[in-house]
């Protein structure tokens, strides 16, 4: 038996976001030699969120988180979701059969994502050094080479994850279907070399049926073959009639060709005899053409100087019109300017009147002015005394409200003075000496001074009206002023305008000189001019008719060199055409190639023949040929025929076989004979732990409503209590629990009761969460049982209750790594 007595030693995770958002911490190191010495069983704890389960998750070699893990099998994990450096590291050593060894994960974020994963161990030199394998295989960093090594060393993951390692979440076994759980319970119990038995056999019955495939598919290819060579002895059945027809034709082609020579050869002879007389006519035509040619160039020439003399016109003409436009224009001009300086002068004697009344205009306009500026000065003295007025009005409303005051005043002092001869005792000695009298003798007191200002303010009231009666008349006087100053505003104004046009029109005075001065100009322009029919102008038109004459002899001179040139060429033609008629036909050239032409289809079709008359022979011989084809066909088709009996018949042997070392043959066997000594086990287990109440029985088959057997599985669980039996699916919660767990801890100990290889540390990560504090305890101790009945040294475990933390022989404390937390010593917790 291999025991594969796994120790951690150390841990280090560098980068982790448990680790920071638990602990506050970017590295964290556990010495496990330190903390565990001589415990068996050790608690992880910790408030939620400290990171326990991401501890407890690396401490193993394998590369996975299995909490993390979103499934099961490669590609459902990846550290990059649960780091945050950009280099970040997990480092674990560990002891395995007594040598030392040193797991580094590297895990890169910064840029492209990578992972290295190093496997090394520990030298008798020792240093540290990558792990090489008996076959060659060394650790360099490579996840694929990593993975085979630890596997190698420490057996499968699923093995490893199933058996001794409870991660949180983790599948109960009652959730696998049929086909996982044969599968993991084939892997748990050891039964590779079967499965690799089946499957090599498997692999055999795959290539002989590929290669079943191509046998058929080369026999379909002689049997297409067959089809093809009887089908070309058919077509080639008739070859001997064939050959014969082919040499009559071949014969009939020599004769047509031997005739098509001979009359190439005769229509050859006459396009000799034809060539002096061809040799001529080309002449004659040469020269023919030469005379036409030299014609075209004289009537080019003429046609030349006919459009020279043609333009020469045009030009003439055009300088005519040209220059009787021009004379035109600036006569026009000219006239145009006259009529601009009379209508101009037309208004001389406006300006002379302007200059005339421009300085009695300028006297009325300052003599208006001034009375305007009395009228505005008078206004604004009427307003002055307007202002005076409302003032002195206003102040005589304040001396009446003043003076209404005052009378009031006055008339209470009275009334209350008029009291001191009501009183009782009026009269009498005792009324001076009266304190209820004191007010009335000081209202008498007060009335003089009251009088006095009445008098005053009637005085002061007459002096304002005075006042005011001398400026209401000064108003009344000016009110006029207003009135005038309005029509004295517009005779300025008026005045103003008649002095401003009459300034204006005095002003072109100089203009009408310089106007008068232009019409001067203008006229002895005008009379220089002349009469269009005058002497200048008959000159100009004498030298233009001259000039239109001689045009006009030069084009009459050209017609008649047009004529005479046409007369000679059409004399010289005629000659050369009368020669050309004393000449022969000339020879047809489509004669020679009609005769060429029919001698190259003879030489064709007697080759045709020629080769028809071979591929006839040929045609022949393939028969002959086809006929052996087939005979050696039909051998090499029985052949093939046997050969795919014998594969068909190996493949079934094969495929049974693979059958037979699948889950569903001798896996299943070896499970059902596992079976009952995991029910066993598990029995034990819930006994010691939980009493008699429960007991489990495996089951691997069911029936069927037929009645017939079929592979299954299922955990059926005896209730003493109820009496009955149910399956482990219908149960509650906390009951599944541990029913689960002793299940998994039962195949544990029959792992290290039957395998080669058994571990020696277990992993569990709080599988307590919904039993109640009873079964807690209870299940603390169903882990010493588990670890008395394997055998085994350690067990890790995560719990959130404060019971199974206090049976644990050692306690890692991450509440005492938090950075803000003071350490707490782990002797505490023993």
């Amino acid at each position: 038996m291999e025991i594969t007595a796994m120790q951690l030693l150390s841990l280090t995770l560098k980068g982790f976001r448990g680790i920071r958002d638990g602990l506050g911490l970017n590295v964290l190191t556990l010495d496990f030699e330190a903390l565990c010495d001589g415990a068996e069983l050790v608690a992880i704890a910790g408030a939620n969120g400290r990171g326990k389960t991401t501890v407890l998750d690396n401490m193993h070699p394998y590369l996975a988180m299995p909490s993390r893990a979103s499934a099961a099998g490669a590609g459902g994990f990846s550290y990059y979701d649960h780091v945050f450096l950009p280099e970040n590291e997990k480092d674990l050593v560990w002891a395995l059969e007594g040598r030392s060894y040193r797991s580094q994960v590297v895990i890169r974020l910064n840029g492209r994502r990578r992972t290295e994963a190093f496997l090394f161990v520990l030298s008798d030199a020792g240093a540290w050094r990558p792990l090489t394998l008996e076959d060659g295989t060394v650790s360099d960093g490579k996840v694929e080479t990593y993975t085979r090594c630890v596997e190698h060393l420490c057996g499968s993951a699923d093995t490893f994850f199933t058996s001794v390692f409870g991660a949180q979440g983790k599948r109960q076994l009652s959730d696998y279907r049929n086909a996982e759980i044969k599968t993991l319970l084939a892997d748990l119990l050891g039964q590779e070399q079967i499965r690799e038995l089946g499957r090599k056999a498997g692999e055999t019955a795959k290539l002989l049926k590929a290669g079943l495939v191509a046998l058929r598919q080369e026999a379909a290819a002689m049997d297409s073959e067959t089809g093809r060579l009887a089908r070309a002895q058919s077509d080639a059945a008739d070859a001997p009639a064939r050959a014969d027809q082919a040499q009559a034709a071949a014969t009939a082609a020599a004769l047509t060709l031997g005739e098509a020579r001979q009359v190439y050869a005769q229509v050859t002879v006459q396009r000799e005899q034809a060539r002096e007389a061809d040799a001529r006519r080309a002449q004659l035509l040469q020269e023919r053409e030469a005379v036409q040619a030299a014609g075209r160039t004289g009537m080019q020439e003429l046609e030349d100087r006919e459009k020279d003399e043609l333009q020469r016109l045009d030009r003439l003409t055009r300088r005519a019109a040209q220059r009787q436009a021009q004379v035109g224009q600036r006569r026009e001009r000219l006239e145009d300017a006259q009529a601009r300086c009379r209508a101009l002068l037309a208004r001389e004697h406006l300006v002379r009147n302007a200059l005339r009344r421009l300085p009695q205009a300028e006297r009325l306009l300052a003599l208006r002015a001034e009375r305007a500026r009395q009228g505005r000065d008078q206004v604004a003295e009427w307003e002055q005394a307007k202002g005076q007025l409302r003032a002195l009005v206003q102040r005589v409303q304040g001396i009446e409200r003043e003076a209404g005051q005052a009378a009031l005043q006055a008339q209470s002092l009275r009334r209350r003075l008029g009291l001191a001869a009501e009183v009782p005792c009026a009269g009498m000695p005792l009324q001076g000496a009266c304190q209820l009298l004191a007010d009335t003798r000081e209202a008498q007191a007060l009335i003089p001074s009251a009088d006095a200002v009445l008098r005053r303010l009637a005085d002061e009231k007459v002096e304002v009206e005075r006042d005011g009666w001398a400026v209401k008349a000064r108003v009344q006087a000016l009110a006029k002023a207003g009135g005038q100053l309005e029509a004295v505003e517009r005779r300025l104004e008026r005045a103003r305008n008649r002095a401003s046009r009459l300034a204006l029109l005095a002003a072109k005075a100089d203009d009408m000189r310089v106007v008068r001065q232009r019409l001067a100009e203008v006229l002895a322009e005008l009379s220089g001019l002349g009469d269009p029919g005058g002497e200048e102008a008959s000159v100009e038109a004498g030298a233009e008719r001259e000039e239109r004459d001689a045009i006009t002899a030069g084009m009459q001179a050209i017609d008649a060199q047009r004529t005479q040139q046409s007369e000679r060429l059409r004399q010289a033609l005629a000659r050369l055409d009368a020669v050309l008629q004393t000449l022969p036909e000339p020879f047809e050239p489509q004669q020679l190639v009609t005769a060429a032409t029919a001698c190259d289809h003879a030489v064709a079709a007697h080759e045709n023949a020629q080769r028809a008359h071979i591929d006839a022979l040929k045609q022949l011989e393939s028969l002959q040929a086809l006929r052996q084809q087939q005979k050696v066909l039909a051998q090499c088709q029985a052949t093939a025929r046997r050969r795919v009996q014998r594969v068909e018949s190996a493949m079934g042997d094969w495929a049974l076989l693979a059958r037979c070392m699948s889950n569903d043959g001798l896996i299943a066997l070896a499970i059902d004979d596992a079976g009952p000594a995991l029910s066993g086990l598990a029995n034990e287990l819930l006994l010691a732990c939980y009493g008699p109440r429960f007991t489990v029985s495996i089951l691997t088959q069911a029936e069927t409503a037929k009645g017939e057997k079929r592979e299954d599985f299922d955990i059926l669980v005896h209730d003493a209590e109820s009496g009955e039996g149910k399956s482990v699916r219908l149960m509650s919660g906390g009951e599944r629990v541990w029913i689960n767990e002793c299940l998994v801890r039962a195949v544990a100990l029959y792992l290290a009761q039957t395998s080669e290889r058994r571990y020696e540390t277990l992993f569990s990560d709080e599988a307590d969460g919904a039993l109640d504090p009873d079964r807690k305890r209870m299940f603390g101790a169903m882990k010493r049982e588990v670890l008395r009945l394997g055998g085994y040294r350690r067990e890790f475990f995560v719990s959130q209750t404060p019971e199974l933390a206090g049976m644990a022989d050692a306690v890692i404390d991450l509440e005492a790594l938090r950075t803000d937390a003071d350490p707490v010593p782990m002797e505490r917790w023993r």
